[in-house]
């Protein structure tokens, strides 16, 4: 994200996420994000807190990963870009939004554990960024098998052409 519109919000999810697919295929994910603030009042010493809330926008396969992992309740991290979308309702009122996109989401893990499995990455034409299909893989991901780690001396991290997990 290298734009000036960036947002990172911490909250906790409001309803499940309901996933649509657009009339070309392509998935979307929507779903309430609910962020508390907590401050002490200095005047009266006492605990004060607001809430805000959030929809969220999720798009091609993140979209179908958040549906089938996140549910009310969790408590995830979001980073995204603040979007206004408006619409004209039956009526002919015009409606107007601001909602989260996301880039990533992510368990947060300050009060709960989660377990990472990878999905098989999808190119052009099976539901990939490029592509323009919407479906699930028919099987599973394989399990990847553990690898040896680097000795500590041998510089670590990542190559450039590998992904983090």
């Amino acid at each position: 994200m290298a734009s000036d519109n960036s947002v990172t919000l911490v909250g906790n999810v409001t309803r499940d996420p309901e996933l649509r697919f657009t009339n070309t295929g392509q998935a979307n994910v929507t779903f309430g994000l609910a962020v508390n603030r907590r401050w002490q009042n200095r005047q009266t010493q006492e605990w004060e807190e607001a809430t805000s809330f959030f929809d969220v926008v999720c798009w091609r396969e993140m979209a179908e990963n958040v549906s089938e992992t996140i549910t009310r309740g969790a408590r995830v991290m979001v980073a995204g870009r603040l979007e206004q979308r408006s619409w004209e309702t039956q009526e002919g009122d015009r409606r107007s939004k601001v909602e989260v996109v996301a880039d990533e989401i992510g368990p947060s893990l300050r009060w709960a554990t989660a377990q990472i499995t990878k999905n098989e990455r999808r190119g052009p034409g099976d539901g990939g960024p490029r592509g323009g299909g919407g479906g699930r893989p028919a099987a599973p991901a394989p399990q990847p098998q553990p690898q040896p780690q680097p000795a500590a001396d041998a510089g670590g991290g990542y190559g450039f052409d590998e992904e983090p997990f």
